[in-house]
């Protein structure tokens, strides 16, 4: 339980004895609920409560709302740059963090900053222990519950006129799952989080169909059959309209540049973007195109639109951090995501030798994943995460190392940097990748 009577008092933050925490005694608090997918309990009862508490802050903006399993994020930070394009405040919210907790919170396209932070933190914790203390609530919220918690009083605060919400797991019973869109989103959906989510995709899609909300429309990413299926079925129910794309929202005239995609969108009634991307991967049109369908149902001008994805950056995704050799961080954590590097790498870096670095969490699909990355390598780097779910990179090559012919372990993260750099030569690419949290560390490593 966090308790805040331990720590010392001050009356700017809120009432006479109101007892201001700082900003690392506010990070370590929020550390000590443990990370997401560790004792996780599925439900929004808590939730419910403690926004309740807080005076339903989720209700103070309008929102656009996504799920899928990937290509979230980038949709999420494509949306929201359209959305300041167009001159709103925006805020963002979005999981996990590479470096940093404030970068799950923007607004103007800024991360939260520390004070700020404290600020939209220290409500969540008071409010807490009142519920926990009248016995309101059965347990305490989670370390996602209260970050959300936190990322809607700060939007609040900030008097954002839209919010752009990224959902953490599934769907249906995500903490997010609270507030009321504008429009609702659903990206890929493949296998992730089977533990919590099934290992059947219709039964991932049912869940990722929670957020679905009666009157509110939807767009929807193409998908596999039975996702496809599932989606329609809780649409249906619903009695919601749908924007797909692929077949309302188009890419056409399709062109790319060393790996950055240039296309002309189609949409209804004769309606086109013409979309110039700063992130890269074939996979980025489909994204693209659905932050645009979300975009066009909000009102936006095609204008706005095309500098929003032209200046929208998603960092750890392709993430191109060094030359001579190509440094690139990628957070391929799961198959789709693999698939989706393999691709990129085939496409527009073939001929490369790839010193790749690998490292997982315990809970991933590490056999499959390493399956699709391993045979696009000239050698393979196994080390580990410094994270409680992280698989030790012995345990890495017990399960994975069949899938290359070269594999080595490295102790940590640094110590396979150097390694890569010392041998690879200045054609080369060193792919650091498998965990977004691998990535993370790489780029605090290399600031």
């Amino acid at each position: 339980m966090v308790r805040l009577d331990s720590m010392r008092s001050d009356p700017a933050a809120g009432g006479a004895h109101a007892p201001r925490l700082s900003y690392l005694e506010t990070v370590r608090c929020l550390l000590r609920l443990g990370s997401e997918g560790r004792g996780a309990k599925l439900g929004l009862e808590r939730m419910e409560r403690l926004l309740e508490r807080l005076d339903h802050p989720e209700r103070a903006f309008p929102s656009v709302h996504i799920a899928g399993t990937n290509g979230k994020g980038s949709t999420a930070a494509l949306a929201e740059a359209g959305l300041r394009a167009a001159g709103f405040r925006a805020g963002l919210y979005t999981s996990p963090h590479l470096v940093r907790i404030n970068e799950r919170i923007q607004t103007g396209g800024q991360e939260i900053s520390d004070a700020d932070f404290c600020l939209a933190v220290q409500p969540v914790f008071a409010a807490v222990e009142q519920l926990l203390a009248e016995g309101t609530i059965d347990g305490h919220p989670s370390f996602f519950e209260c970050v959300t918690a936190a990322a809607f009083c700060h939007f609040r605060r900030s008097a954002v006129e839209y919010a752009v919400i990224e959902v953490g797991l599934g769907g249906r019973l995500d903490a997010t799952n609270l507030v009321w869109p504008k429009v609702t989103v659903i990206t890929p959906i493949d296998f992730d989080h089977e533990a919590f989510l099934g290992n059947k995709t219709g039964a991932i899609a049912a869940e990722k169909a929670g957020i679905f909300k009666r009157g509110v429309p939807a767009v929807l990413a193409p998908q596999r059959r039975e996702a496809q299926d599932a989606l329609e079925a809780r649409r249906r129910q619903l009695g919601i309209p749908a924007v797909e794309v692929g077949s309302d929202w188009r890419a056409e005239q399709v062109t790319h540049r060393d790996g950055y995609y240039r296309f002309v969108a189609a949409g209804p009634a004769g309606k086109t973007v013409r979309a110039e991307l700063g992130l890269a991967g074939e996979h980025q049109v489909t994204n693209a195109l659905t932050a645009i369908a979300a975009l066009d149902l909000l009102g936006v001008d095609a204008g706005a639109i095309e500098v929003g994805v032209r200046n929208a950056r998603w960092p750890g995704r392709l993430e191109r951090v060094g030359d001579a050799p190509l440094l690139l961080l990628d957070g391929a954590h799961n198959p789709a995501g693999a698939r989706a590097l393999v691709r990129y790498l085939t496409q527009h870096q073939a001929g490369r030798r790839v010193w790749l670095i690998y490292a997982a969490l315990r809970d991933k699909a590490v056999e499959e994943v390493a399956g699709i990355l391993f045979p696009t390598a000239h050698q393979v780097l196994l080390t580990g995460v410094s994270q409680p779910r992280g698989l030790r990179p012995e345990a890495l090559a017990a399960i994975a190392g069949h899938h290359h012919p070269r594999w080595e372990i490295a102790g940590n993260l640094s110590e396979a940097l150097a390694r890569a750099r010392a041998r690879a030569g200045s054609a080369d690419l060193i792919l650091v990748t498998g965990s977004l949290f691998l990535v993370g560390e790489a780029k605090a490593i290399l600031g």
